[in-house]
């Protein structure tokens, strides 16, 4: 296997799960790793030094850490302009897979979910092909590879997308033949169609950035000194849709779910896990709080996030007339200042008991010893409302249903992004499909609500409805008066 992203999530979980099969004795797939980009030289080179080998601590609820080596990374190869050592490491014969992990604004897609070949990036990438070069976005990147397979005659591949795009296989897929296309390259596009697969995928453990304490902890724990260590919770998932075309690890014996369909999970954990937590971030950051635990045991922010999921996520994920059986493990429990609710599972048309789901999501992000930031999880808002958010506003108008619980998240970013537009965060804001002249001129107008839920970018062909600007109103309103206490 080939990854692309060599960062925190892919070291915890990718390459977690096969040092799992490596442990278990089979030895016959390993990693090699490399970045797209030259934003993480230093843990490359700490990568590349220590052989690959790394310390991944892991912290169960209780707070009780342990410490593994994981030595599935085989070769690290650096970053260099026109990334040569990547393309020829990618049309090796032996590698079956190649793997990235990249953010919801690094796919480059429009509001429909197409490639926008109008971006400066892809672009100039095109620009790149034709030229006979590698690109720089992940479309740039695995043509080259592709490419460099079909002249080699090194058989096919399986693409792996590794994030929290919603149907991220397919879309990666279509957007890569589109991307193809502007290339104009007829020959590699026929290639790609006939000898590539792209399965839709779900991965999810929090993972926070490693503090600068993580590498004495280990010392302490191990007495290695490792200059690349990774954090994770002890909750770890992936689920995948198995159409892999060039063979693939025996994953399922590992703990990995091999599936059918993956839309599901992915819906659950998409809307559940990933909203709730920016929910939690961005109304954790207006209150002054750093860490996304101290935000869920405050108990105006976890019962927005319990409202959010309860009230609008559960709905539209449910059909109702469906028996489904509870997920092992996983009870419903009491909202914030209420009696249980039971029997919503068994209601769910998901595989997924989405009440207990809820429960253990907000658990999760309760525990302390994660130390999660509310900045690392606050940002790309831009791409997080269209993609976590926006469905479920559409699904519950669709239904004449109202949307009170869920309009509180783009709520909560307006009045984020407002202190962002006047300065006043503690941190520095990262959001890789902000255009900052359209989230200054949002945050200047004369109705700064009206202007959010007007940008298309966010809400498609909702934009301007006057149902999500209603209820966007209104939960401003709640929102001010939650800043206010201060």
């Amino acid at each position: 296997m080939l990854h692309l992203g060599l960062g925190s999530f892919h070291r915890a979980h990718q390459a977690a799960y096969l040092q799992r099969l490596a442990d278990a004795g089979d030895t016959r797939w390993s990693l090699a790793g490399t970045s797209l980009r030259p934003d993480m030289p230093e843990v490359l080179a700490a990568l590349a030094a220590q052989g690959g080998a790394y310390t991944l601590e892991t912290v169960s609820p209780d707070g009780a850490c342990s410490y593994q080596r994981i030595t599935a990374i085989r070769e690290v190869i650096p970053w260099a302009p026109g990334l040569a050592a990547m393309v020829e490491h990618g049309s090796d014969p032996a590698v079956r897979i190649v793997s990235f992990t990249v953010t919801e604004a690094g796919y480059s897609l429009d509001s429909a979910h197409r490639l926008d070949a109008g971006l400066p990036e892809i672009v100039a990438d095109v620009a790149r092909l034709r030229r006979g070069e590698a690109g720089e976005t992940i479309y740039g990147a695995v043509a080259a590879i592709l490419r460099a397979r079909m002249r080699r005659g090194a058989g096919p591949v399986t693409l792996l997308n590794c994030d929290n795009l919603r149907h991220n296989g397919e879309r990666f897929r279509a957007a890569l033949l589109d991307f193809l296309a502007h290339v104009g390259d007829a020959a590699l596009l026929d290639w790609a169609r006939a000898h590539t697969t792209s399965p839709n995928a779900m991965v999810d453990r929090i993972t926070p950035r490693p503090p600068p304490e993580l590498r004495e902890r280990v010392r302490a724990a191990t007495g290695w000194d490792d200059a690349a260590p990774v954090m994770g919770e002890s909750f770890i998932q992936w689920v995948i849709e198995d159409d892999f075309i060039a063979g693939r690890p025996a994953w399922e014996t590992v703990g990995v779910q091999m599936v059918q369909s993956v839309q599901p999970y992915e819906e659950a954990k998409i809307r559940v896990l990933n909203a709730s937590h920016s929910c939690i971030a961005w109304a954790g950051t207006l209150r002054g709080l750093t860490y996304i635990h101290e935000g869920v045991q405050m108990p105006e922010i976890r019962r927005m996030a319990w409202d959010y999921v309860t009230q609008d996520v559960i709905p539209c994920l449910s059909r109702p007339g469906r028996t489904e059986a509870p997920t092992a493990g996983l009870r419903p429990t009491a909202p914030p200042g209420g009696a249980p609710e039971l029997g919503a599972a068994r209601r769910s048309g998901s595989p997924v008991d989405l009440p207990a789901y809820r429960d253990v999501v907000l658990e999760r992000f309760a525990n302390p010893a994660i130390r999660d930031t509310n900045q690392r999880v606050a940002m790309d808002g831009f791409s997080k409302i269209p993609g976590f958010i926006a469905p479920t506003v559409r699904e519950r108008l669709a239904a004449g249903e109202g949307i009170d619980a869920v309009a509180m998240l783009p709520a909560l970013f307006l009045a984020f992004l407002q202190r962002w537009h006047r300065g006043r965060l503690t941190y520095a804001y990262q959001d890789q499909a902000m255009d900052p002249a359209v989230a200054h001129a949002i945050c200047d107008a004369a109705d700064p609500v009206a202007a959010l839920c007007a940008d298309a970018g966010l809400w498609g062909g909702l934009a301007g409805d006057a149902r999500l600007v209603d209820a966007v109103q209104r939960a401003s309103g709640r929102v001010a008066r939650f800043e206010g206490q201060v």
